[in-house]
């Protein structure tokens, strides 16, 4: 990426559906109330030729205290420090407000010229008096834009295009320093649980800077923000998602769409964090977020945060680990890491368990071990026999990782109950080292193989001549 961009603006005057414009994807929430984005959130802009990153923001408040919004507008201001340039966006429907001018004063003093002025919502003639009007900013020619319909986008190319020219002698420089190797790929995590329980001050933590927006509120994470860091000797990709609540408190339609978000991260994820709040650990809705993150198949590790205030720590911690293995028996292994987001207290031993989640989850048994494993297995506790006859498990393979699946072929398949499954699955994660990873167990029917030859031979016998069927 040749430049970096940060897209800012008062609340509502379309940011994130530019930003969704430029990725090219809807990653974004985008609703008709101000306010949605609270987070940076960081995407591949791709505009005709230029390649650079995008960054959305909060809208601008002109609080300036500790609130919410003045929080808001802190991560906004540093994220306008560190880009390379910046797009004002303005509302060209509702013209130039007294917002607009106390945040180009701002921006003219600390982004040093590095600013583009966009008048969004330009679309027909409703936008043309807040075009005009947005020249008296002091910013240089605004761009008429639409970021909903895709209009001037190659104007607003155009206008970058001197910028991007000035950045590619420094990309092609750390291209030089960089591409000497190709790192490995980062492992994807997605930070889960219920609101205020700690997830986005832990990824701040671990980031070693408040790039997330915390505080005593709950609720105050939207998005499903991904941020990149290399934490120890492995590059990460963390999401930070919405605190999940039961399905019933969830009335609002923002929160419905963060809620969404948040899950399609736990899709994309390898290793789902589901954190949890020492003092309340595994209610109904941390049970019900492992649950779907084992129902799709991920690594799940649980951080049991605000580990600090704990008084009585050897029992707290023995009985959430009874707890676990009681209530989730599906993820029986999982590790579960006692952390402090606020003091950092457990970050290494969390990273250590995340690494060994995804290392199971990748881990393959050879097919002899297996059925030498499932001739010990059949041996010491025969299938059933429904109707007298015994069920025969004939032969067994690993058939993929991230999770490991097996497959078993078997003589009546249909018929083995699920406490005999549940009995092998145990057996596999017990035997084989499979701590807390889902394992998927698949029962098939082999085909009999001497079927076709069978056939053959009575088709070839009937054409003899003098053959005689006795039927």
């Amino acid at each position: 990426m040749s430049f970096t961009l940060a897209i800012v603006g008062r609340p509502n005057v379309g940011k994130s559906t530019l930003f969704n414009r430029l990725v090219g994807k809807r990653l974004a929430l985008v609703d008709d109330q101000p306010g949605v984005t609270r987070d940076l959130r960081e995407g591949a802009a791709r505009l005709g030729q230029l390649r650079f990153t995008v960054i959305d923001t909060a809208g601008l408040e002109e609080a300036t205290d500790e609130s919410l919004p003045g929080r808001m507008r802190a991560l906004t201001e540093r994220a306008v420090a560190e880009a390379d340039l910046c797009l004002f966006v303005i509302d060209a429907r509702t013209g130039v407000t007294q917002p607009d001018m106390v945040f180009a004063d701002i921006l003219r003093k600390r982004a040093d010229g590095r600013v583009i002025l966009a008048a969004n919502k330009a679309e027909g003639n409703a936008g043309d008096a807040g075009y005009y009007e947005a020249y008296t900013l002091g910013l240089g020619e605004p761009i008429p834009i639409s970021a909903e319909h895709g209009e001037g986008m190659d104007d607003l190319r155009a206008a970058l295009e001197p910028w991007a020219e000035q950045f590619d002698a420094r990309e092609a420089v750390t291209e030089l320093e960089e591409g000497e190797e190709a790192p490995d790929r980062p492992l994807q995590i997605a930070v889960v649980g219920r609101p205020n329980a700690g997830k986005s001050t832990l990824i701040n933590k671990i980031l070693g800077e408040d790039r997330l927006l915390t505080g005593p509120e709950a609720g105050i994470t939207r998005d499903s923000i991904a941020v990149p860091v290399r934490w120890g000797e492995r590059d990460f990709r963390i999401f930070d998602t919405a605190g999940m609540r039961k399905r019933a408190k969830v009335q609002e339609k923002l929160e419905k769409l963060s809620v969404s978000d948040g899950l399609r991260a736990v899709k994309f994820a390898e290793v789902v964090v589901v954190v949890l709040d020492t003092s309340i650990p595994f209610e109904s809705q941390d049970l019900r977020i492992a649950d779907l993150a084992e129902r799709e198949g991920r690594a799940v590790v649980f951080a049991a945060n605000k580990w600090d205030a704990e008084e009585h720590r050897a029992e707290r911690l023995a009985s959430m680990k009874e707890q676990l293995a009681r209530l989730l028996p599906q993820l029986s292994g999982a590790p579960l890491v006692t952390v402090s987001a606020l003091t950092g207290r457990g970050l290494d031993r969390l990273r250590e368990a995340i690494t060994s989640a995804h290392d199971v989850w990748n881990r393959r048994v050879p097919t002899g071990r297996l059925n030498q494993w499932l001739a010990d297995q059949t041996s010491s506790h025969p299938p059933p026999a429904p109707g007298g006859r015994r069920i025969r498990l004939r032969y067994m393979t690993q058939a993929k990782t991230r999770p490991p699946t097996f497959i078993v072929f078997a003589s009546l398949p249909e018929d083995l109950p699920a406490s005999y499954k549940r009995f092998l699955v145990n057996g596999l994660r017990r035997d084989f080292d499979l701590p807390g990873t889902p394992i998927r167990l698949e029962f098939r029917k082999r085909d009999n193989p001497y079927a076709d030859r069978k056939t053959h031979r009575a088709t070839k016998l009937r054409k003899r001549p003098g053959y005689k069927d006795d039927r």
